[in-house]
């Protein structure tokens, strides 16, 4: 005879929490779900990789422009060898031309852009509004980190003026 009806409501208790939970361990419910992590994971390496792609495409700011440029040297960069080496530095093997790049990864909208994804224009004397002419990385903010003309290896507003209007679309390659 138990004189303590509390101790054995407590263990009855006690055993239904226990079965409860293993049974929410044992199932999965409750938990994040392994591939919503990864992907969470993923996102964290790719934003930092593309963070350090643009950190060290900053350190070419101003080196000057050459159409067609070799890609063996760093004194000039056109936009897509500019491209290309920066992204190869963290792992990313690109094609040798603006639109060869524009066609790897997989797209991505401009209100989804995030630091470190290719951005194409059509601009200068071979765009007709819908063929590839320049490539640059997208910085953040609006930025675009890129070569072009007598600036050299610059940072430019991508919302407005030329850059604006010339806009074509973004691939992600992180």
């Amino acid at each position: 005879m138990n004189k303590h009806p509390w101790v054995k409501r407590a263990l009855t208790i006690g055993l239904c929490t226990t079965i409860g939970f293993g049974a929410l361990l044992a199932t999965g419910a409750g938990t994040a779900p392994a591939a919503a992590a990864a992907v969470s994971a993923d996102s964290v390496s790719a934003s930092a990789k593309g963070s350090s792609v643009v950190s060290f495409g900053k350190k070419y700011l101003g080196t000057r422009y050459k159409f067609g440029a070799s890609t063996s040297t760093t004194r000039y960069f056109d936009c897509s060898s500019f491209t290309q080496y920066i992204f190869k530095k963290y792992g990313v093997d690109l094609p040798r031309t603006s639109v060869a790049q524009s066609k790897v990864g997989s797209a991505v909208s401009k209100a989804n852009l995030r630091v470190g994804d290719l951005v194409f224009f059509s601009s200068g004397s071979r765009a007709n509004g819908k063929n590839v002419t320049h490539v640059a990385v997208y910085a953040g903010n609006g930025k675009i980190l890129h070569t072009y003309g007598s600036p050299g290896v610059t940072i430019s507003d991508l919302n407005s003026g030329n850059w604006k209007k010339t806009y074509l679309k973004a691939r992600r390659v992180l």
